[in-house]
């Protein structure tokens, strides 16, 4: 008595299926395959969503970022091991589940019971992800606005700027000679007595541009730190309104109506990058960033490093976007019969290329700063942020015709960040729609601006003047081991516990019989190198973990433990999940493992039609009384 009856779908290894009703919703049409669940309109709108969604802002910022960072063009060769021996099999894994099964990222693990709590972590993360980014976007909608205007706000020291504030190095003091002595001095009595500096010795005032001014204090007002909330920012509050907006407004109908936004959010940054690169090109300077780049400047001895390694591994994986739900998701609403093998190379190929692409656009850009500026290339970048909204800004405001550059660059972020928010948001609707698919089907307008609404609140926090804290705070977090942890145990459950031979059965299924010669490198990699690389990875990041900043701002001792529950929020469901299975299967401890442990007696390909000889046992559909969708746990199959 008293104690909440969890239902009877919880079990492990019982017969249960979950029907649809045959109504027609905004997500399925009659040339769909699946009349249920709908399926893409075509398949350019499955492949430049899955384009989008891997290319994201990261491609512009912090993969030219790390190049350079990690030896310039030798950067390239760990990069590529990285792409063929781990972001390819998990991205091509992810693809073939999802497009198997006709399920989102909780639901499939039908494969799996005892690890659907690894479909809850990455919802979780995919949510508190999607918070963070679209504040990011906001940052590209309102430097988008600033653009349009005749001088640009950032162009110069105006109003708003303090007395660090300068476009070029000031001498604070150096070494001189007078009357044959050698003394230090100030460089107003250097210059006053018409006195030269002796090279070598000069000291430099510790000046900002006015781009970094105006970041800090004009875009973000940013305070002093994460115990300074201050005041909500109103106008990147209204940005961030206004970007929800967008998302909702192209996401309204699912698929069939963010499979035709794609097409110009995803193709149109390609075209604006191309216009930066051959103005770049043209710019004094330019081949000195390309060289910077990746030129005769590349570092091999960094090669040798660990840490150069761990770079590449982790933008690889972060870049592909695997292991977050968005591609089973995706993958999902395609055709059984798809070739999800082709499609995956495609995508992952497409993805590095705009990586290399984006970062010869940045550097030509950024090598000409450095020569108006007199500074190396190295100090002019020193990290993400400070690229997209710093160094880059304050290049454009010196070409002619800056507004229309700036204006350019800060579309493109902002196409950049919309289509793989588009994706991210329609994994958590997908998972909403496998789970109460009823009423998705009658409020999926309604419950996709409900969502999008929901998130708008949680990310206000993020558009204060401690704003800039959170977003970094979030992504450090959210963004970093939960994600490594989740594919780790996505690998190890598919190969050594489902069975990897008995996967790669299942994807002949769709793409039909291969030879024994093409799988013995989806076989290696799946079997042992993926999983021991990416184990290596996560060991080396929580090995090598130390207190966050922002820039040279230290975060409180509780805004890193805050941190780390949000970390531990999103992984804790893996082992809850596991012991709620546990507990509702039936038999001795051992034999409820093993219960859970066995596919559920649901998995397979969704169609009846496609089942063959393998799932023939699959039961056809029967209606599920609404009473045994609970409210708490109802997102536990």
């Amino acid at each position: 008595m008293g104690m909440l009856s969890l239902p009877s779908f919880l079990s492990c290894g019982k017969k249960k299926d979950f029907s649809l009703s045959h109504e027609k919703d905004s997500h399925s049409s009659d040339g769909d395959e699946n009349k249920e669940r709908g399926n893409w309109s075509s398949k350019g709108d499955y492949l430049l969503s899955m384009v989008g969604y891997a290319v994201g802002l990261g491609n512009v910022w912090r993969f030219p970022y790390l190049t350079y960072q990690n030896g310039g063009g030798a950067f390239l060769i760990p990069y590529t091991l990285m792409l063929a021996l781990a972001g390819l099999p998990l991205f091509f894994m992810e693809c073939s589940l999802g497009q198997f099964a006709s399920l989102g990222p909780i639901s499939i693990w039908r494969v799996l019971p005892l690890f659907q709590g690894v479909g809850f972590t990455m919802v979780i993360i995919s949510a508190f992800v999607t918070v963070y980014y679209n504040v990011i976007i906001a940052y590209a909608l309102f430097y988008l606005f600033a653009s349009i205007q005749k001088v640009l706000p950032w162009s110069e020291c105006f109003s708003w700027a303090d007395e660090f504030c300068s476009k070029t190095r000031i001498v604070n003091d150096c070494n001189t000679t007078l009357h044959g002595e050698i003394i230090h001095a100030n460089y107003t009595f250097v210059t006053s007595n018409n006195l030269t500096c002796i090279n070598g010795t000069i000291n430099y005032k510790p000046v900002q541009f006015p781009s970094e001014q105006y970041w800090n204090k004009v875009a973000l007002q940013r305070s002093s730190g994460l115990d300074e909330t201050g005041n909500i920012v109103w106008y990147l509050a209204l940005c961030l309104l206004l970007s929800w907006m967008i998302v909702a407004a192209a996401l309204f109908k699912g698929i069939k109506s963010s499979g035709k936004v794609v097409y110009f959010t995803a193709l149109f940054p390609y075209v604006i990058l191309l216009i930066l690169l051959v103005r770049g090109a043209t710019l004094e300077g330019s081949m000195d960033g390309i060289q910077y780049y990746i030129g005769r400047q590349s570092n091999f001895t960094k090669l040798m490093e660990a840490e150069v390694w761990k770079d590449a591994a982790t933008q690889i994986f972060y870049s592909l976007s695997v292991a977050w739900g968005g591609l089973v998701a995706l993958s999902s609403y395609n055709r059984f019969n798809n070739n999800c093998y082709l499609d995956a190379i495609l995508v992952c190929v497409t993805n590095c290329v705009t990586s290399v692409f984006a970062g010869f656009a940045v550097f030509s850009i950024l090598g000409h700063m450095a020569f108006v500026s007199e500074r190396p290339v190295s100090e002019v970048v020193n990290s993400g942020f400070n690229l997209a909204f710093v160094a880059y800004p304050e290049a454009l405001s010196k070409l002619p015709v800056s507004p229309l550059w700036s204006f350019l660059f800060f579309f493109m972020l902002l196409l950049l960040g919309l289509d793989s928010q588009f994706a991210s948001i329609e994994t958590l609707t997908t998972t909403i729609q496998d789970l109460y698919p009823k009423v998705m089907k009658k409020l999926r307008v309604p419950v996709t601006m409900g969502v999008c609404l929901l998130l708008f609140f949680l990310g206000l926090i993020c558009v204060t003047q401690a704003g800039i804290y959170w977003v970094n705070l979030i992504d450090h977090f959210c963004a970093g081991w939960g994600i490594l942890f989740s594919a780790v145990l996505e690998i190890v459950g598919i190969v050594y516990i489902y069975g990897g031979n008995r996967f790669i059965e299942d994807i002949e299924m769709m793409i039909g019989k291969k030879s024994r010669l093409f799988w013995l490198w989806w076989r290696m990699c799946w079997f042992f190198i993926t999983p021991v690389l990416l184990t290596a990875v996560l060991i080396w990041s929580l090995a090598t973990f130390s207190r966050p900043y922002y820039g040279s701002v230290p975060y409180p001792t509780w805004g890193t433990a805050l941190g780390w529950c949000m970390i531990i929020f999103c992984v804790i469901w893996i082992p809850i999940v596991a012991i709620v299975k546990i507990v509702k299967a039936e038999g001795t401890i051992y034999e409820r493992i093993v219960s859970c442990c066995r596919p559920a007696a649901n998995w397979g390909p969704y169609l009846e039609r496609h089942r063959g000889e393998r799932y023939s046992h699959i039961a056809n559909p029967k209606k599920e009384k609404e009473h045994e969708i609970p409210t708490v746990f109802g997102l536990i199959y």
